[in-house]
């Protein structure tokens, strides 16, 4: 589980540190969930759960007549996003919880976009209807989040490989694979003022490390970003050493042409207020 206080914490600070490797990691997956939004013009867009900023400014740039506000609840990665974003007319930032954020007037957005922001709200519930609420009448609604644990070899294979796993907790507790379930999403989101609601599955290799170094990178990816990284602080200093030699041997044995990847599964969710 990742909660709130993490993100404005130690998660944050990591992430922010580490916006390089994610935004590298997620790149093929950023660019199917750019496809989705491809023919849509909307006038003010919102992101959620913004992160270092990667989706926000690469919406900005396609639509440069477009209002775009990225809100996240980490400072470490608004702060990213500001200074990512200092050539950007069109594309600013907040440091808000978009579960209870309430803009000003003047903005009313007809898109709702998250790579996946949203897996990690408190009350989904009540966030989800916070949102319908801002968003424009004709508001659109289309999000990211992983499938299941299992489809997801990214993270799967790694922690198989700790001598701590960490234990299985509530699969819907806010964290990376709470919205796994499309059942379980449908539900909320009806609940929340949202209908139409659609599910795309897309499977994506998710990218660890490139480069002469690829291997490198990606012990070095593994060792601060995701559950893994987070067991592994937990372990003495012997153990630490051998796991991080397990990752080493998986890393690459899945590099192909300087580039270590593993598979990942995802949801692109759509759905429109109702």
């Amino acid at each position: 589980m990742t909660d709130s206080s993490e993100w404005q914490g130690r998660v944050g600070d990591t992430w922010a540190a580490e916006w390089r490797r994610t935004d590298k990691s997620f790149t093929n997956l950023t660019e199917r969930l750019l496809g989705t939004l491809r023919g849509l013009n909307p006038s003010q867009v919102l992101d959620i759960g913004c992160g270092a900023g990667e989706l926000s400014l690469a919406i900005g740039r396609g639509h440069p007549g477009t209002t775009i506000v990225g809100v996240d609840i980490s400072p470490q990665l608004v702060s990213t996003a500001q200074d990512r974003a200092a050539h950007s007319g069109n594309v600013r930032f907040a440091c808000a919880d978009a579960a209870t954020w309430q803009p000003d007037a003047q903005f009313t957005p007809d898109l709702l976009v998250s790579r996946h922001g949203v897996m990690f709200f408190d009350d989904p519930t009540a966030a989800f209807t916070n949102l319908a609420k801002l968003a424009a009448a004709n508001g659109r609604l289309c999000f990211s989040c992983f499938r299941s644990p299992g489809l997801n070899s990214f993270f799967a294979e790694v922690v198989a490989l700790l001598p701590n796993r960490p234990a299985s907790g509530d699969p819907r507790a806010p964290g990376p694979f709470a919205f796994a379930d499309p059942d379980h999403v449908t539900a909320i989101l009806e609940t929340s003022g949202w209908c139409d609601i659609r599910f795309a599955k897309v499977d994506f290799p998710m990218i660890a490390g490139v480069g002469p170094d690829a291997v490198d990178e990606a012990v070095a990816y593994f060792s601060v970003i995701g559950p893994a990284a987070a067991a592994m602080r937990e372990l003495d200093a012997a153990a630490r050493e051998k796991f991080i030699g397990k990752v080493r041997d998986l890393t690459t044995r899945h590099c192909r042409e300087n580039v270590v990847s593993l598979p990942a599964a995802a949801w692109i969710v759509s759905a429109n207020k109702a």
